[in-house]
């Protein structure tokens, strides 16, 4: 073979060098390499196959005549030659071989995989080469019913794994599904089973998690008959084991129904069925039986419920809802020992001390770092936390039922909790028996009881001190709020109400850059105090820097969503900005918070009018008039829509209303009067004036009216109402002849007072100082006998209009709405100028002391 070999490869070679010689490639002979290494042509050699075939694997069997334990000498064959006998290839004589007709002693130590002798006719294969590869493996045949079974099982439970992740993330109606797709293929197992021939190895266990995932799942999704069916059929089942439990689930599903009763008899049934060996499963049904009774108002039950609880495992929730009932019933002395009891429960938790690190051990104070934020002990501060709010919550509830007076109840219960574990809820008791004053009025001895804690400790002191801030605030006692302010802020520099209280007590002096201060200040040390962010932006509003309150009010809304003050707050900055569009999207929100809110509406409606949007401006103004018939404001503006768009008569009725409102104000029957008068409805307007000239018979304007109509109608009073009209138009101008004189001798007054004072050193008045009083006294006595001149009041106005009126058988001007508003003039008195549209804002910037500061600064 070796030969077949070298033979091809060296022909191939002397090719290669004929080709790099006709080529004379510069580069020739660096691909060159060893012919005896190229196997890619080994199957085209000839000479090689024909030695694969004739030598590999057909070797004859060993013919030695004496046992070995290595090769002996055998013949070796090859496709030139016989065989021929060949030596070790290193020349070492060969083990167990017959040299010199002597046989060679045997090994001592056999090697693995030889045998001590050769059988005849066997050959050498130490590895078992010559047997050929390992058959494959069997394949799995999942036709048998064994298989199927498995296979089925295997889904179900997944579907009922899938089904109860489905229920921890949400999906409820998707775990249903799979609950039922898990039970469907369980029957289909169980038919499976019975086919088979093996109903006896049903996996009673598989049934009993499907019936109960899927009852679960029915409840989770409110099916209370469905999720009831399912849990009978594993109640009813005999072969499962505990089956009695889930008629604790079914009466749980009867609470729900608020079927009391059968939930009581199902709680019971639970409860027969469960051994005293699983006592804390016993003390929850009690208990969920005690609350059923107390639903059901059978106080006398529930009581005998709580107190079997209370006697063999007591604990905080059971003691609670036990004085409940007793303070139900009336019964005063258990009240007693029932707190007695509460607070005498024992938590199970360690003492804060333990948390506190040392100084010497550093692994001790590693381990109590780790463990001082973990879940356990969150667990236990939770634990305690709501043990000191049940403790208040009975606290204050029977105070005033267990003594003749509240405050000798609050201080039975402080006296009993100093004397507890409890010892720090004491001062909470105290402070809570001053806000209990405070609901019932008693300001005094609210702030009796708070000052007793200035001698107590800081935490005590602070709190209290800012209550009594906060109530000398309300009473408008703003140097005592100052004080109280400072001593809050002195004992708990870190407390963001005292923080506020200062504020406010500076805002109300108008420091408002100070004010601002403490604002931040609490900010800083409480970031989510909304009283500190909503009174930094009025600040910032008084100060006129409106895009830093438009800043924190917005901050404010992203905290409190639904504040409707917020909001408005937000619209009226929007509204100081120009930016009447962003302002109504705001107000829009405020209505759709409190949509009964007329103020909001009738800004929202002065904003449309604003605009020109007239139709949406009279639907607010209406929806707002509608929710409050009292705002004149709103009355007026709709009276003047109606004129102005000719619907006198539906106006007749908002001015008749601001008439029952100020019915000493002669305006609004005057446009009651106009109304009538420019619908056509002399008869009736003629009728209206002389009621108004009854009422107010020095009014110049209806006089005159009433001289006009009387003429156009040719009635005889023309002549009685003309004369009137002169006396009184005579009596105006003689008192403004005496306001005149007044004016100018007060003037004159003031001159020679200023001279007299100047030249006498003595400094003696001179009479000409009374010349005001006396001016004031003719002022008002000279209202009832003289008049202005015509010249000087807005009436004046009104008679040139009249003047210039068309004739009797004309209609009557249509005057614009405002016109009219600004023609008649009260004769009692000058009328404060009123703004356009007359809408108020919601909240008052004046009110500040009152509605938007320190509201919740009082503890809960």
């Amino acid at each position: 073979m070796s030969i077949s070999l070298h033979h091809l490869t060296g022909e191939r070679e002397m090719e290669n060098v004929h080709l790099a010689v006709e080529e004379e490639d510069l580069y020739s002979g660096y691909n060159d390499y060893n012919p005896t290494f190229d196997s890619e042509e080994l199957e085209n050699d000839v000479g090689f196959q024909q030695a694969v075939r004739t030598s590999h694997g057909r070797r004859p069997p060993m013919t030695a005549k004496f046992p070995g334990t290595a090769i002996g000498a055998r013949p070796l064959a090859s496709s030139f030659g016989s065989r021929i006998p060949m030596a070790s290839s290193m020349g070492r004589p060969m083990t167990g071989a017959v040299q010199d007709g002597a046989a060679r002693p045997m090994t001592a130590v056999r090697a693995a995989g030889y045998t001590s002798s050769l059988t005849r006719g066997s050959n050498f294969d130490p590895l078992g080469q010559s047997k050929g590869p390992a058959p494959p493996l069997e394949a799995k045949n999942e036709d048998t019913p064994e298989e199927k079974i498995k296979i089925l099982e295997k889904k179900v439970n997944d579907l009922i794994e899938e089904s109860c992740m489905a229920q921890s993330m949400g999906a409820l109606q998707l775990a249903l599904e799979k609950a039922k797709e898990a039970g469907r293929k369980e029957r289909a197992l169980v038919r499976q089973r019975e086919q088979s021939g093996n109903a006896d190895h049903i996996n009673l266990d598989l049934t009993y998690s499907v019936l109960l995932n899927l009852a679960n799942q029915y409840a989770n999704n409110e099916m209370y008959p469905e999720a009831l069916n399912s849990y009978q059929v594993i109640v009813k089942n005999k072969m499962f084991s505990n089956a009695g439990r889930m008629k604790v689930n079914m009466a749980n599903i009867y609470v729900k129904q608020k079927n009391y009763p059968k939930a009581i008899k199902f709680y019971r049934m639970a409860l027969d069925q469960i051994s005293n060996a699983h006592k804390e499963m016993r003390i929850k049904i009690m208990q969920n039986i005690g609350v059923v009774f107390v639903r059901m108002g059978q106080y006398s039950d529930a009581i005998t419920s709580f107190e079997h609880i209370m006697s063999e495992s007591p604990n905080i929730k059971t003691g609670f809802n036990l004085i409940l009932c007793y303070y139900a019933i009336g019964d005063r002395d258990r009240m007693k020992k029932a707190f007695q009891k509460l607070i005498s429960v024992p938590l199970g938790i360690d003492d804060e001390d333990k948390y506190i690190p040392s100084n010497d051990d550093t692994s001790s104070n590693m381990i109590i770092e780790a463990i001082k934020n973990d879940k356990l002990h969150q667990m236990e501060r939770d634990l305690k936390v709501l043990a000191e709010k049940y403790i208040m919550t009975a606290a204050k509830l029977i105070a005033p039922a267990i003594e003749n007076s509240f405050a000798s109840g609050f201080d039975w219960c402080v006296d009993m909790v100093k004397s507890s574990q409890y010892v720090e809820l004491a001062n909470d008791l105290e402070i809570n028996k001053a806000i209990t004053y405070l609901r019932q009025k008693d300001f005094n001895q609210a702030v009796e009881t708070l000052k007793t804690f200035e001698k107590k400790d800081s935490r005590v002191k602070s709190a209290a001190a800012t209550n009594l801030s906060f109530l000398y605030f309300l009473e408008k006692d703003y140097d005592q709020a100052d004080r109280y302010a400072d001593l809050a802020m002195n004992a708990d520099r870190y407390n963001p109400a005292a923080l506020i209280n200062k504020g406010n007590t500076v805002f109300v002096k108008q420091d408002y850059e100070k004010a601002a201060e403490f604002y931040k200040e609490a900010l800083r040390n409480d970031s989510s105090c909304t009283e500190a962010l909503y009174n930094l932006g009025l600040t910032y509003k008084k100060l006129n820097r409106l895009e830093e309150a438009l800043d924190c009010f917005l901050k404010l809304h992203a905290i409190l969503r639904n504040s409707a003050q917020v909001m408005y707050q937000l619209a009226n900055l929007y509204e100081l900005l120009e930016e009447p569009q962003q302002a109504i999207e705001w107000l829009m929100q405020v209505i759709s918070v409190t949509p009964t809110d007329p103020q909001a509406l009738a800004k929202l409606g002065e904003l449309h009018d604003g605009e020109g949007d007239k139709s949406q401006a009279f639907q607010h103004y209406y929806e707002s008039f509608r929710y409050f018939p009292s705002n004149i404001d709103v009355i007026e503006w709709l009276g003047a829509y109606y004129i102005e768009t000719q619907f006198c008569e539906k106006a007749i009725q908002y001015f008749e209303r601001a008439t029952l409102i100020q019915p000493t104000q002669v305006k609004w029957q005057l446009m009651v009067a106009s109304c009538y008068r420019r619908s056509g409805n002399y008869q009736k307007a003629l009728e209206t004036y002389k009621d108004i000239h009854r009422k107010f018979p020095e009014n110049v304007e209806c006089l005159r009216f009433l001289v006009r109509l009387c003429t156009d109608m040719g009635l005889k009073e023309v002549q009685e109402y003309a004369t009137k009209l002169k006396k009184v138009e005579k009596m105006k101008e003689m008192r403004e002849q005496r306001v005149k004189s007044g004016r100018e001798g007060s003037a004159r007054g003031r001159r020679e007072g200023r001279e007299g004072s100047a030249g006498s050193a003595a400094g003696v008045s001179t009479p000409v100082l009374n010349s005001p009083k006396k001016a004031s006294i003719m002022e008002v006595d000279g209202k009832a006998d003289s008049g202005h001149s015509s010249n000087s009041t807005k009436g004046e106005r009104l008679s040139a209009k009249m003047r210039s009126l068309p004739g009797s058988n004309e209609p009557y001007e249509a005057s614009s709405p405002k016109e009219i508003d600004a023609s008649y003039v009260d004769p009692l008195g000058p009328q404060m100028e009123r703004p356009k549209t007359g809408a108020k804002k919601r909240v008052e910037d004046d009110d500040f002391a009152d509605e938007e500061l320190g509201d919740d600064l009082l503890p809960e």
